[in-house]
């Protein structure tokens, strides 16, 4: 190491490649072992077995510098929320063992059940970082089980709101504040040792950034977090040089806010030049009556997440990775709201258009990078109630996978978690212990993709029997009438369809929806598959075989829409005429 650390002048380029590297591995190496406590010690399905959490490594200004690859939604919002906090909380007032946390999606955070904790990093007598998560809580309280509901109107009724509060204060956890949050949600127990676990995964980052100033000494740690930052800014400046200079513009819509029906428009202009990428969301609805909302962090992190993904994904996600990346959110809209506005389904739902609106724009600038839309939203469902057996409140939110788009490399990814949420689906095994339901099936919505030569993935289908006397269900989903489009001539997937099962009477659910169910029950739960890429009729037959084997699509699907004759074996009989193929595809002859 050469230079002065505290020299302007030398304080860029004072450590060697190799210290440096090794630090970048160790910030992020932080990260993930927290991202493990958290999730080892959690007590709430959603967390220990979801892992909808995320866990990150800050300057002591709330700059990012390792955040592990937990949840993509988390990448804008997690910075904000502990920058927020520091304008409330006096960073000099704090203390060696004390831990801020708070939940206010307008000083920064997604919506209410998303609770984010962070401690200072004492060494030498002086704060050298932070280190902080957020976790989903299954319930903090509001009008229906899980705080989120489908017609919320504004913030207050959607649970409990914590500002920025020391839950522990030099080594002390906070009987008060325990006991009012305590006493303003249902599941008190799992939800206490939810919190518990968001300390203890701090714990582990206090300790292990403790060590590397040991090891490395503060001055060269605290040089490398800055070296680190300008790394990842040079290497997303070289990729946004790559990318084509010009504006993109592209719009989507939401299919009603949960209090009324009526589209809800999403538009960004892209312009891409002079080392910049900015993100327009000029135009743009405003803000939603019902809880649609997302306040801006939610948009900053789907811009980051979509600039990151068709650049160089393997770029860490740090402060200096996004110093080149601008959004312009209009207060007062869908993608920037204000108080009092309601915000539970902002980041289930319309986080998910904002990145198709953003890939929509991008396709025009790199469409051999950009997939086709996804299954278009977290497909969130919760369930609440009181279990039978011990008479306890019981809170459950899972998010179903879909479809991912057809892109120019390959198809879809079918069945799995998409864009801004990278959370697990609950085991059935733990499903049928927590909670008193049986799961009569599990697996792939046949014929969901959209056909294209590289087809979309395939949604999920979820077929559940309650058991219980009575429970709340609340969804959280879209892309039921405006399913995922297709790119390059790709078609559109089908759509989701959630509904359920009285008395043999099958009832469809809208996209954002309550419902109470009764003892027996069917809550049936069919995601979006995505949207194909490229013209279906210039699928390979032998993959279109493949398909009709394993039952994804039906020999009648494979000669209607990509033209392939073939028996429910899968062996291909007859691949339709040139001629044919030409009429299919409007007259195309080169199609």
């Amino acid at each position: 190491m050469k230079g002065d650390p505290h020299d302007p002048i030398t304080r860029r380029r004072v450590l060697d490649p190799a210290t440096l590297e090794v630090l970048r591995h160790r910030f992020f190496a932080v990260a993930e072992e927290m991202g493990a406590a958290l999730v080892r010690t959690a007590y709430a399905t959603n967390i220990k077995d979801r892992r909808d959490s995320s866990c990150a490594v800050f300057t002591p200004d709330g700059d990012v510098i390792a955040q592990a690859e937990h949840i993509p939604i988390h990448l804008g919002v997690l910075p904000w929320g502990v920058k927020g906090a520091l304008a409330h909380v006096n960073p000099d007032s704090l203390r060696p063992g004390d831990a801020v946390m708070h939940n206010d999606p307008f000083i920064g955070g997604t919506h209410t059940p998303d609770i984010i904790m962070f401690a200072p990093v004492f060494y030498g007598g002086r704060v050298v970082a932070l280190v902080g998560n957020l976790a989903h809580h299954v319930d903090v309280g509001g009008k229906v089980a899980g705080s989120l509901a489908p017609d919320a109107e504004e913030i207050f009724q959607e649970g409990i709101r914590f500002p920025p509060v020391r839950i522990q204060k030099e080594g002390r956890l906070d009987p008060e504040i325990l006991a009012i949050h305590a006493h303003n949600v249902r599941t008190a127990y799992e939800s206490r040792g939810d919190l518990l676990a968001q300390l203890a995964a701090n714990n582990v980052g206090l300790t292990r950034v403790e060590e590397i100033c040991r090891e490395f000494g503060v001055d060269t740690m605290l040089t490398g977090i800055r070296e680190l930052a300008d790394y990842c800014d040079r290497r997303m400046a070289a990729e946004i040089d790559d990318l084509p200079p010009g504006r993109y513009g592209f719009r989507d819509s939401i299919e009603g806010d949960g209090i009324t029906l009526d589209p809800i428009e999403i538009r960004v202009a892209i312009e891409i030049g002079g080392g910049r990428v900015r993100c327009d969301f000029t135009g743009t609805a405003p803000q939603s009556r019902g809880p649609l909302n997302a306040v801006r962090p939610m948009t900053l992190a789907c811009v980051y997440y979509v600039v990151k993904a068709l650049t160089d994904p393997s770029i860490p996600p740090n402060e200096g990775t996004y110093r080149r990346i601008e959004a312009v959110t209009p207060p007062g809209t869908l993608v920037n709201a204000v108080f009092p506005a309601a915000t539970g389904y902002g980041n289930s739902v319309t986080c998910q258009r904002i990145v198709d609106v953003l890939l929509g724009a991008l396709a025009q600038a790199v469409p051999d990078r950009v997939c086709a839309a996804a299954t278009g939203s977290m497909n969130a469902l919760h369930l609440g109630g009181v279990h039978p057996e011990t008479g306890a409140y019981f809170s459950h939110i899972e998010t179903y996978g879909g479809g991912y788009g057809g892109c120019a490399r390959g198809d879809g990814e079918s069945g799995v978690h998409t864009h801004m949420t990278n959370t697990r689906n609950a085991p059935i095994e733990v499903l049928e212990t927590v909670l008193p339901v049986r799961v009569n099936r599990y697996g792939l919505v046949e014929e969901s993709e959209g056909p294209g030569r590289h087809r979309g993935g395939l949604g999920i289908v979820r077929d559940v029997t309650y058991l219980g006397p009575e429970a709340e269900c609340t969804i959280q989903t879209d892309r039921v009438d405006t399913p995922p489009w297709g790119l390059a001539g790709g078609l559109s997937a089908r759509g989701a369809r959630f509904s359920y099962v009285r008395g043999g009477d099958r009832v469809p659910l809208g996209s954002k929806a309550y419902v109470r169910l009764h003892r027996g029950d069917r809550l049936v739960i069919e995601t979006s598959g995505g949207g194909g890429w490229g013209p279906p009729l210039e699928r390979d037959p032998a993959a279109v075989a493949v398909d009709v084997a394993e039952g994804l699509v039906s020999p009648e699907r494979a000669r209607a829409a990509y033209g392939v004759i073939s028996d429910p074996d899968g062996a291909v009989d007859e691949v339709l005429t040139r001629h044919e193929r030409r009429r299919r595809s409007g007259g195309n002859d080169d199609q």
